[in-house]
């Protein structure tokens, strides 16, 4: 039996369906899906497929309605709203296509928000923001307004942020999507060589083939199911 250590998220037969006015409208009809430490695993989806409520359910922002969301061994799908948002806020990062820094902080001090929310002293919270920030190579730029950086820059400080209490696993949705091809790749690398270095495993939605190719491996949601690419 492979150990919770080596994989932090898996999902077993998860199934998600909204209720709307015309009645039942199935999303996820039975999703499987297990990711482990450090692997990188593109998901690949056309629009309206469930694409984001999957990374949702996989981040316990929603619940689902049958199946298991497993972080760590634990059965965490189904827990009380408290239980869900400590996991998160310890274990599970989030990257999104727009940043949504907070614009009255720092790009230090955006990272380390997260680590003070969650007990870390001050001093803690900023030598891991600025080792991070370093890592991406805004070493030069961690004084600076989000208003003062490029687009590339700003998501390579929400990457950053979504590293920064050392989470077990990565959500992404579309990270590089707002942004040129090249500052796109470059971030990517940088991601990509962050998440393998800090053994993180990765879920990373993407539209670009190129990118998903670089991933571990690629898997597409058709149906409301999960298959390899």
């Amino acid at each position: 039996m492979n150990s919770p250590a080596a994989h932090p998220l898996a999902l077993q037969g998860v199934v998600r369906t909204y209720r709307t006015g015309a009645g039942a409208l199935p999303v996820l009809r039975g999703v499987d899906l297990t990711l482990a430490g450090g692997e990188i695993v593109a998901l690949v989806a056309p629009s309206g497929a469930g694409k984001s409520t999957l990374l949702h359910l996989a981040g316990l922002l929603e619940q689902p309605d049958g199946g298991r969301v497993i972080v760590d061994g634990r059965d965490a799908g189904t827990l009380a709203d408290s239980a869900r948002t400590a996991i998160r806020r310890d274990r599970i990062g989030f990257v999104y296509q727009f940043h949504h820094l907070l614009g009255e902080f720092t790009a230090e001090e955006n990272v380390m928000l997260p680590q003070l929310i969650a007990g870390k002293r001050r001093a803690e919270a900023a030598a891991r923001a600025r080792a991070l920030l370093g890592a991406f190579g805004l070493s030069s730029r961690l004084g600076h307004l989000p208003g003062k950086l490029s687009g590339g820059e700003q998501q390579r400080v929400a990457i950053a942020r979504a590293l920064a209490n050392a989470p077990r696993i990565l959500l992404a949705d579309e990270p590089t999507g707002n942004l040129d091809v090249a500052t796109a790749s470059v971030v990517f690398d940088e991601l990509l060589a962050t998440v393998r270095r800090e053994g993180v495993a990765a879920l990373i939605a993407t539209h670009n083939p190129e990118l998903a190719a670089r991933m571990d491996r690629v898997v597409t949601l058709r149906d409301g199911v999960l298959a390899p690419a």
